[in-house]
């Protein structure tokens, strides 16, 4: 798929998600809130940044050296939206909700930009932070005597806590076995130049 179709289909998707009834449908469970809103917001802006024409790429780029930048803004922004109080503001207040869906695109658009540039090290770097935090606060969930959610039930923060220390272990197995794909492809091509 080439860029503009990307950009087309990400468009198309942050309007689909936009949809009250859907919005609302993904915000009725903590869970749903959190691990099914923030990917596909997150993954909408990802491929709706393959549209940015290139000079402005270019621009940004100058700003992102190694996708440091956009790496870090991506980050605060995950870390800022798993606060319990943050998911309870955004069903109580418009302006909240509108500030999280905007923080939502921007991040997903920061590490479409970033990933490539930022280089295994850096990813690794990154992945090394954000599964770790995500782990704790999904053990902060499901251990936590009480609601850390005043909108969501205690059996529904649970839930969260265990998909996310799940999708922790997911995330990293699937890391860790394209790192292992890659370097063994980087040998093998190697070895064959000899």
């Amino acid at each position: 798929m080439n860029r503009q179709m990307q950009a087309g289909a990400g468009l198309g998707l942050l309007v689909l998600l936009a949809i009250p009834d859907i919005r609302h449908a993904m915000e009725e469970s903590m869970w749903r809130h959190m691990l099914v809103q923030f990917p596909l917001w997150t993954g909408a802006a990802f491929l709706l940044a393959g549209g940015i024409p290139a000079y402005l790429r270019k621009t940004i780029a100058r700003w992102n050296m190694y996708g440091i930048s956009g790496l870090f803004v991506t980050g605060i922004i995950f870390a800022v939206l798993m606060i319990p109080r943050v998911l309870d503001q955004a069903l109580l207040h418009p302006e909240i909700e509108l500030a999280k869906l905007i923080a939502l695109v921007l991040a997903g658009m920061a590490l479409r930009l970033s990933w490539r540039p930022a280089g295994l090290i850096l990813q690794f770097f990154f992945l090394g932070n954000m599964l770790p935090m995500m782990g704790v606060v999904g053990w902060l969930y499901t251990e936590s005597p009480q609601r850390l959610c005043n909108a969501y039930l205690l059996d529904d923060q649970i839930q969260l806590g265990n998909w996310l220390i799940a999708a922790v272990a997911i995330i990293a197995v699937i890391w860790l076995t394209w790192i292992a794909w890659f370097i063994t492809c980087q040998e093998t091509r190697q070895i064959s130049r000899h």
